[in-house]
């Protein structure tokens, strides 16, 4: 007996179909926000270990949001382009 494919959506509520098609440009959001915290969290505990604030936190800080911009704009780039 064979039975139908099922969709992967089958049976999911209205708001968890928009939950799963959020969760992309969610993920891409995280990856701003955590290289900007890393950077911010990793220059406050350099800085207190080798008493250098707040260069080793501006540095790292300035880094994080760099990366986690990067990081961010191809996520979205690459979405664009599954569209």
């Amino acid at each position: 007996m064979d039975k139908e494919p099922r969709d992967e959506e089958d049976g999911l509520s209205p708001m968890a179909r928009q939950m799963r098609a959020a969760q992309p440009y969610v993920s891409a959001v995280w990856k701003l926000v955590g290289g900007a915290v890393f950077g911010v969290v990793g220059g406050y505990f350099l800085d207190a270990w080798l008493g250098t604030s707040p260069w080793f936190m501006l540095g790292l800080s300035l880094a994080g949001i760099s990366v986690g911009f990067y990081g961010f704009l191809r996520e979205m780039a690459r979405l664009g382009k599954k569209r």
